[in-house]
């Protein structure tokens, strides 16, 4: 950034969204915007402005978002935020960009040519300023954990030894092994920069497996669905959307439904998963504070380990603190890998890590206390 003023460059094949989204982005007075019709057009512009961020539309002639976001990662990192609409491919494609390095995204309301793009106003000016703090380095942490993932997953079909999966980590050291096999329960909380890391960290647990993973991350309805599938194509654990109420089943894994939040509970001595409307005591949805207290309330702390990720705010500090204070295993990503050190930098603050690791380290260490 030039002094005090943020320079953000759009790119959108269509002139009314390139003209929307400069409104909205310079109504606060310090954003300059520069402007590209495609993906070939922006790699041009981004090298002669060098703009602090990126707005980046996904369907486009001449070369997609995806092609372009590729590019970019690979040539001069930038943060990046797509433009794409709420539709069930959307929201595929989406997740893709996210995994190949993609800070955050922004739903159309309206679809690929959105006539009502000012519902969204607020969202896009809070990205946008919320990306020009996230880090993004040359190479992509996000794109090395999807081919580390990648790898993984090849080597996980037939069933792979536990010991091999902690022993390849990458730069993992040594996990504590201390109370090893006693783990009921994992516990994941993550927002910005999240699902990319959460399908590198899930193809690293074995297909054996054992306590079920229960994950609130930060996302509305329309993606958490897609999220899912995406997960459960990528890793060797059955991964589902929580949707209603289900039993907690050995070695699976549920992601919480967007715009909701995820409740733990027993039925018949049995624990269950549901999801509860958004509550209003939560600032963020799905609440991962809501999910790790719904869990503390039903599970032995000192059998259940908690995960937070990359994230902007506090979301799941104050809950995963109580963890460790109850005797159980708590993980934060540490500030070196997290692409905005936010949660768990909170969790940190309140000597509620029991473990802070680099992202290559952290699935090595939950399987070791598994």
């Amino acid at each position: 950034m030039v002094g005090s003023n943020l320079k953000v460059l759009v790119v959108d094949d269509s002139a009314l969204m390139r003209k929307a989204l400069k409104n909205m982005l310079t109504a606060d007075g310090d954003v300059e915007v520069v402007l590209a019709r495609n993906g070939e057009d922006a790699l041009e512009v981004l090298e002669r402005e060098q703009p602090d961020v990126v707005t980046l539309d996904v369907n486009m002639p001449v070369m997609d978002g995806l092609t372009c976001l590729s590019r970019i990662m690979q040539e001069r990192p930038v943060p990046v935020v797509m433009v794409s609409s709420i539709t069930e491919q959307g929201a595929v494609v989406t997740l893709e960009a996210l995994e190949l390095g993609a800070v955050d995204y922004v739903a159309k309301p309206g679809g690929t040519v959105s006539m009502n793009l000012s519902e969204a106003a607020e969202e896009i000016r809070r990205k946008v300023r919320r990306a020009a703090a996230a880090r993004v380095r040359p190479g992509s942490l996000t794109a090395r954990l999807r081919r580390q993932r990648e790898e993984a997953y090849a080597s996980s079909r037939p069933v792979r030894p536990r010991a091999r999966t902690v022993a390849g980590a990458v730069g993992a050291g040594a996990p504590d092994t201390t109370r090893a096999g006693t783990t009921d329960l994992v516990l994941i909380g993550s927002s910005t920069g999240g699902p990319a890391l959460l399908s590198a960290l899930l193809s690293r647990f074995p297909a054996d497996f054992a306590p079920p993973v229960v994950i609130a991350q930060h996302m509305p309805a329309s993606f958490t669905g897609a999220l899912a599938n995406r997960l459960d194509a990528s890793c060797s654990l059955p991964v589902q959307e929580v949707t209603g109420l289900v039993p907690v089943l050995p070695g699976h894994v549920y992601v919480a439904r967007g715009d909701a939040d995820v409740v733990l509970g027993r039925r018949g001595g049995d624990l269950t998963v549901r999801p509860a409307p958004a509550g209003a005591a939560y600032r963020w949805h799905p609440s991962v504070d809501r999910m790790v207290a719904g869990a503390l309330e039903h599970v032995d702390p000192r059998r259940t380990v908690g995960v937070l990720l990359t994230g902007m705010g506090d979301d799941g500090a104050e809950q995963m603190a109580q963890l460790k204070a109850r005797g159980g295993r708590t993980v934060a990503e540490s500030e070196e890998s997290a692409v905005v050190w936010g949660m768990p930098g909170q969790l940190v603050a309140r000597d509620g890590a029991t473990r802070v690791l680099h992202a290559d380290q952290i699935a090595a260490q939950v399987v070791a206390w598994s």
